[in-house]
């Protein structure tokens, strides 16, 4: 098992202490990702500005979730499941939503059950989709700019999922009753 150090303000390198900062106060504490990620700051600083950009997207709440936990999942990411799942909850997500992106299972919502379809192809295909992948994506109601949106919220979870997987990074306090393994 890796780890990796998970830094604090104090232990952080300089030009990572203003982005912990940042974390500490949108969220009241600093996630344990950020902390890892601290060790580069331009890392975490990619981080935070992918994060931020993707929730600028034409997504809305649901559909943020969807490609975000769609790519967690398949990541296996024992981190940002459980984490994303309290985020969803924050969000207002239906839980049949939660439940079934966490179990894999296919989403009651066609137009999300297409945007799943879509993000998992991406993932699985390392972008290689077949033009029936695009065809049946925008029959579902998307369009060319959702396909690149999947693709920025894809490179936020590279980041995370990988780090969090090389650092074996605990889940933050808060999240741990979302605790996640694949099954």
């Amino acid at each position: 098992m890796t780890t990796l150090q998970i830094h604090n303000i104090e232990t952080a390198p300089a030009e990572a202490k203003p982005l912990l900062e940042n974390s500490q106060k949108a969220y009241g504490m600093i996630p344990g990702l950020h902390g890892v990620l601290a060790g580069s700051p331009q890392l975490l600083q990619a981080y935070q500005t992918l994060h931020e950009l993707f929730t600028q997207t034409s997504f809305n709440n649901e559909e943020l979730t969807v490609v975000w936990q769609t790519i967690n999942v398949e990541h296996e990411c024992h981190y940002c499941v459980p984490a994303h799942t309290g985020i969803a909850k924050m969000m207002k997500v239906d839980d049949s939503i939660i439940d079934a992106l966490r179990d894999e299972t296919p989403l009651a919502n066609a137009k999300l059950e297409a945007l799943r379809t879509m993000t998992l192809s991406v993932v699985r295909n390392r972008g290689n989709v077949s033009q029936e992948d695009l065809e049946a994506f925008y029959a579902a109601g998307y369009a060319e700019q959702q396909v690149l949106e999947i693709i920025l919220g894809l490179s936020q979870k590279v980041i995370s999922n990988y780090t969090n997987h090389i650092a074996n990074t605990p889940v933050d306090a808060g999240f741990t009753k979302f605790a996640w393994e694949k099954k």
